[in-house]
């Protein structure tokens, strides 16, 4: 398997306010989450057939506080952002406490705005280039897995591809967001075909999709999804 790494543990340049950001971290409150979050960059050119559709701070912020705040699947664990696209879901990770975060994504430019954003906010992430669906990681060396995967919409079956390999590397959990139509569908893989020990959905979401692409008719559409919850 061949990947490159993007930036090896960046680290913010003003040492003190990466203390006082530290300081804080454990205090961190779901609309300082979500306010961090908005101030990053997203895709500069989407790409249609990678699904990619920016996840904003309203969703990110919930699906991170809630893995942390409510099972304590992120501070002090081994994060890693499926499909990282811009990076968001795992910023948020760091700025929740992770011990190490990791990023993958197989589109270089995405990464690229990714390594902008880990800079912007100042917190630690590695990002690495590589198709999810081929990763094959190891051991025990990512505890949870946080991500949004695309919704099939343009490459049929691919949210199932996506959480298979996140249920076979995530040792403790796997979050993720799937269309709230596909729910009975990602319940029964998840369980049947991936031997999930349990599936679990916590909350439906709405994923605001803003128009984006040509064919997009009008300004902004609501999308119904679920965030889940995985036990490997």
């Amino acid at each position: 398997m061949n990947f490159e790494l993007w930036g090896v543990s960046i680290r913010g340049r003003n040492s003190s306010r990466v203390l006082a950001h530290e300081g804080f971290i454990f205090e961190m409150k779901l609309k300082q989450l979500e306010g961090l979050l908005g101030s990053i960059q997203q895709f500069p050119n989407p790409k249609l057939e990678l699904e990619q559709y920016p996840t904003g701070p309203h969703i990110a912020s919930r699906l991170v506080y809630t893995a942390e705040n409510t099972f304590g699947d992120v501070n002090g664990k081994v994060v890693a952002d499926f499909g990282c696209g811009c990076g968001t879901l795992g910023i948020a990770g760091a700025l929740m406490g992770a011990d190490y975060i990791m990023g993958f994504d197989v589109d270089s430019q995405s990464l690229e705005t990714a390594s902008q954003n880990v800079e912007l906010i100042e917190v630690d992430m590695d990002l690495i280039q590589c198709n999810v669906k081929n990763l094959a990681l190891r051991g025990q060396v990512i505890n949870t897995v946080i991500m949004n995967p695309p919704f099939g919409t343009r490459q049929k079956g691919i949210d199932a591809e996506f959480l298979s390999v996140a249920l076979k590397v995530a040792s403790q959990a796997v979050y993720s967001l799937h269309k709230t139509s596909t729910r009975e569908h990602i319940k029964r893989i998840a369980l049947r075909d991936f031997n999930a020990k349990s599936a679990e959905v916590l909350c439906e979401l709405r994923f605001d999709v803003p128009k984006m692409y040509k064919f997009h008719k009008k300004k902004e559409v609501d999308i119904a999804v679920d965030l889940w919850r995985f036990v490997p």
